[in-house]
């Protein structure tokens, strides 16, 4: 009789398509973050950015923009190591979730910041990114659980 629990998992169909969605949109953080970094003034006035969001972004602190580069880089870790079917996609998309929180944490309760970092359409982008890294954070979990993630 063989034994169950040495045999692997096999990979599901939806954990190529979720991967790869998940590497797609988790790339469009790491293209603001290195346009943000490599062009602050012309990237973000062609995304719409007025001049105090863009002296805003650009005063932010060190430790912040670090917390900003764990949040994108991880979601991107995170997608890859998915797609190579490692567990270690969920601590990824976990360290993601950290540098999320901390950095929306700051803008929310920055009295520095400008009302237009807090507008509808901002705060709806925000919504739309906590509700995809957590749904892949998820995602990833029942991976690693079902055996799927090695």
């Amino acid at each position: 009789m063989q034994n169950l629990e040495s045999t692997p998992a096999t990979t599901p169909g939806h954990l190529w398509a979720v991967g790869a969605i998940s590497l797609l949109w988790n790339s469009f953080g790491c293209v603001d973050y290195t346009m943000t970094k490599l062009d602050p003034q012309g990237y973000m006035q062609s995304v719409g950015m007025d001049g105090a969001q863009v002296t805003y972004i650009e005063a932010m602190p060190a430790w912040l923009s670090a917390f900003w580069a764990l949040g994108v880089w991880g979601s991107l870790a995170g997608s890859i190591l998915l797609l190579l079917r490692s567990r270690h996609a969920v601590i990824a998309f976990a360290m993601s979730l950290l540098g999320l929180a901390v950095t929306q944490l700051y803008n929310l309760l920055d009295s520095a910041a400008p009302a237009a970092m807090n507008r509808d359409a901002m705060m709806v982008m925000n919504l739309v990114i906590w509700a995809s890294l957590l749904f892949f954070l998820w995602y990833a979990s029942r991976m690693k659980a079902a055996g799927v993630l090695r």
